[in-house]
């Protein structure tokens, strides 16, 4: 049975690059948290370092740029409100 990952969050100020990447594979990166107690992909204790995604695209690989663009668009959808939800409508 496999567990989830946990996380430590990892506070960032406005402005502040949020996506942290792992520096002893540079193949993980997470927004605004690091996985603890290791990388799920090289399973070192690594140091974290937090980089732009505009950053990540001038360096990193295809698939450490494809995951950042994945992180930086997951968290940047905004939260519904409830009085966007619509009503749901009676079955006919």
């Amino acid at each position: 049975m496999a567990s989830e990952q946990p996380f430590w969050p990892v506070e960032c100020g406005e402005g502040e690059p949020d996506l942290m990447v792992c520096m002893s594979c540079l193949s993980e990166v997470f927004r605004s948290k690091v996985p603890m107690p290791d990388c799920p992909s090289c399973h070192r204790v690594s140091t974290y370092e937090s980089f732009t995604l505009e950053s990540i695209r001038d360096w990193g690989t295809e698939e450490l740029i494809a995951k950042a663009e994945q992180a930086h668009a997951f968290v940047e959808q905004p939260p519904v409100q409830a009085d966007e939800i619509p009503e749901p409508t009676p079955p006919a």
